[in-house]
C-alpha cells in the first residue's frame, strides 16, 4: 500500500504543477486578449479557442486532484450514521463504481480521439484537433486510477478496523 500511496502522491504533485501552469497561461491569455480587444482593436484569432480548451484541461486536472484528496462531490447522507467499518466498506465499493464508470468513459474518450485522428480535424491552423482533446481520455484514465487507488486504502481501513474490533 505504500508503493501506491507514493504513486498517488507522486502523480498528484504532477498534476498540481500542471494545473497551476495551465491556469498561468489561461490567466494571461484571457488578460491579453481583453487588452488586445480594448486597446488596439484586435485580439488574437486563436486566443479564445485555446482558452476553451484549457478550461477543459484545468476540468479534468482538477477533478483528478478532488479525487485523490476525497474532495469530489458525493452523497455522503448514508455514511454519516454508519460505523466507520462499515463506512469505509461503503466507501470502497462506490470507489469501485466510479472507478468502473470513469473506465468505460476512458474507453468510449479514446474511441473519440480515434474519430477525430481519422477525421484529421483541426483546432486552428495546422494543429490537430485530438492534440488538444488528449486530456479527456488521459484525465478519465487518471480518474480511474485515483478511484482505484481509494478503494484499495478505503477496503483496507476498513479490514484493519475489522480486525480491531
Amino acid at each position: 500500500m505504500k508503493i501506491l500511496k507514493t504513486v498517488d502522491s507522486i502523480l498528484n504533485k504532477i498534476e498540481g504543477a500542471v494545473l497551476i501552469f495551465l491556469l498561468l497561461v489561461m490567466l494571461f491569455m484571457a488578460f491579453g486578449q481583453v487588452v488586445l480587444r480594448n486597446f488596439f482593436s484586435g485580439g488574437l484569432v486563436w486566443g479564445d479557442i485555446l482558452l476553451r480548451h484549457l478550461v477543459l484541461w484545468i476540468g479534468f486536472l482538477g477533478a483528478t486532484l478532488a479525487t485523490s484528496g476525497e474532495r469530489h462531490i458525493n452523497i455522503d447522507i448514508l455514511t454519516r450514521y454508519l460505523p466507520e467499518r462499515i463506512s469505509r466498506a461503503v466507501a470502497a465499493l462506490s470507489n469501485i463504481f466510479a472507478a468502473i464508470v470513469c473506465f468505460l468513459l476512458f474507453r468510449a474518450s479514446l474511441t473519440f480521439i480515434e474519430f477525430e485522428i481519422a477525421n484529421k480535424n483541426t483546432v486552428f491552423a495546422e494543429i490537430p484537433s485530438w492534440f488538444a482533446q488528449i486530456i479527456i481520455p488521459v484525465g478519465f484514465g487518471l480518474l480511474t486510477f485515483h478511484f482505484i487507488v481509494r478503494a484499495i486504502l478505503d477496503a483496507g481501513t476498513a479490514l484493519q478496523k475489522g480486525a480491531a474490533a
